[in-house]
């Protein structure tokens, strides 16, 4: 059996590694000599969380990793965090490590709208994509001491003073949690540009502000507060899914007569121009992941919902949120 075998080289400037070259995460190849068919378990994998501990991002590489090693699809494998900017600071890690098999990320659309509003010059169209994994909807969501008890509440006091109100979320300005709010203001009648919009990098750090009562009130995915949520901590006023989250007793935004359907996203890419055979091999990793009824019971678990694409079909969806995120914050000055 023949092994890819990886070589790394990092060098570190401004906290972000420049440049890493390699021949990817070892897989092991099937006898056969196709090298593109991984019949073993991918080792040395390293899967970059590009924002805090404790966010969506980080839940879903760990559950992700967690499934990997259990089912031996991969094994030694490394999550880590490299917060910053929103995400573009590992946006930048991994555009730069061009042709490093090794390294993935862990993204979604909060990371497409950050490296616009933060001036990227590193793309998401830039790296490889892997798979587009899930979907999910968005919550608002308040402290247990808000007296804002139904979405009804919120809006009419909102609505009489938009500014007054503080609006929460776990990404930067073209993120889920900045464009939900941003829609809803929209279909409630208020002035997108009025809303006042606090960015926190990731739910880990954005839960303190809730549960502080530091804001009127938080938009974000409400499966990283499900514990907060079962407890009472944190009160769901309503979710922007077209159906009810299940585990959440919470309306729909279209049930509170409110016309907004809104999901976010996550996926992982690589650098750019690692192997057809390591991408082919991290592609394999996944597919066998997205297989096992340990990750199905990790998708009920986390609320998520299923949405698997790899590929091609992965980057012709990734272009297309990149032009419409553009096309929305050039709308509201921010791109």
């Amino acid at each position: 059996m023949r092994q890819i075998r990886a070589l790394r080289i990092a060098a570190v400037a401004a906290g972000i590694a420049l440049m890493a070259t390699g021949c990817g995460a070892t897989a092991k190849s099937s006898t056969s000599g196709d090298a593109s068919a991984a019949a073993g378990p991918v080792t040395g994998l390293q899967i970059l969380v590009p924002n805090s501990p404790g966010g969506g991002y980080d839940t879903t590489a760990r559950a992700a990793a967690k499934v990997l090693a259990d089912e031996k699809i991969a094994t030694n494998t490394e999550v880590f965090n490299l917060a910053g900017a929103g995400g573009t600071v590992g946006l930048a890690r991994i555009v730069n490590e061009k042709g490093n098999g090794d390294l993935t990320m862990l993204m979604g659309l909060g990371v497409v709208g950050a490296s616009y509003t933060n001036k990227s010059t590193s793309k998401l169209t830039d790296t490889t994509p892997l798979a587009k994994l899930i979907e999910e909807p968005g919550a608002i969501m308040v402290g247990k001491d808000s007296p804002f008890k139904t979405i009804d509440d919120l809006v009419t006091a909102w609505k009489a003073d938009p500014g007054s109100i503080a609006v929460g979320g776990g990404s930067s300005p073209g993120g889920p949690d900045h464009l939900l709010p941003m829609q809803l203001a929209g279909a409630v009648g208020i002035d997108a540009t009025k809303v006042n919009f606090v960015s926190y990098d990731g739910g880990g750090d954005l839960l303190p502000a809730i549960l502080g009562n530091k804001l009127g009130f938080a938009a974000s995915g409400a499966g990283e507060y499900l514990k907060q949520i079962e407890s009472g901590e944190v009160r769901v006023l309503a979710t922007s899914g077209a159906a009810r989250l299940d585990g959440v007793d919470a309306p729909t935004l279209k049930e509170s007569n409110i016309d907004l359907v809104f999901t976010n996203w996550r996926g992982v890419v690589a650098p750019p121009g690692i192997s057809d055979p390591d991408k082919a091999a991290l592609i394999a990793a996944l597919e066998k992941m997205h297989g096992t009824a340990a990750w199905k019971e990790t998708l009920k678990t986390h609320s998520w919902t299923d949405a698997f694409v790899t590929g091609d079909e992965f980057k012709t969806f990734l272009t297309e949120q990149d032009k419409r995120v553009a096309d929305v914050l050039t709308k509201l000055g921010l791109a």
